[in-house]
């Protein structure tokens, strides 16, 4: 009986320990939350990691190394000068424990600023006020 309460102690043990073994990254993907970048502003470049059992994984600075054609870094955020004349930036994102997984993506520079002021909360709620009583 003892020899049995080891034995299944044993694979109760060993598939624990297979569970808490870690996930490979199978792929990288930027899902970008904007379509082109902003001069002078932080831009979140956000990188997701695919897992071998198809779950995702966002990744930041301590998995990935980001490079870029312009601009600098601060953690996952690209800022790009205000002077920079280019239509986009080329970006790669490299996992650092398998470098090579890499990604690179081109993301082109806003050209229209929209400079309208945002309302304040007192003009937005005088809207509201205004199309409940029509």
């Amino acid at each position: 009986m003892r020899h049995y309460a080891t034995l299944v102690t044993l694979f109760v043990l060993l598939g624990t320990a297979k569970q808490l073994q870690a996930q490979q990254v199978d792929s990288i993907y930027f899902h970008l939350y904007t379509d082109s970048l902003k001069k002078g502003v932080y831009n979140y470049i956000n990188v997701d990691a695919k897992l071998d059992n198809g779950r995702w994984l966002p990744l930041g600075t301590k998995e990935l190394i980001f490079t870029a054609s312009s601009g600098k870094w601060d953690e996952n955020n690209l800022i790009i000068d205000t002077s920079f004349t280019g239509e986009f930036v080329t970006v790669t994102a490299t996992l650092k424990q398998q470098p090579t997984l890499t990604r690179t993506t081109r993301i082109y520079i806003k050209k229209f600023i929209d400079n309208t002021p945002l309302k304040t909360e007192q003009q937005v709620m005088e809207e509201m006020k205004r199309k409940r009583k029509q």
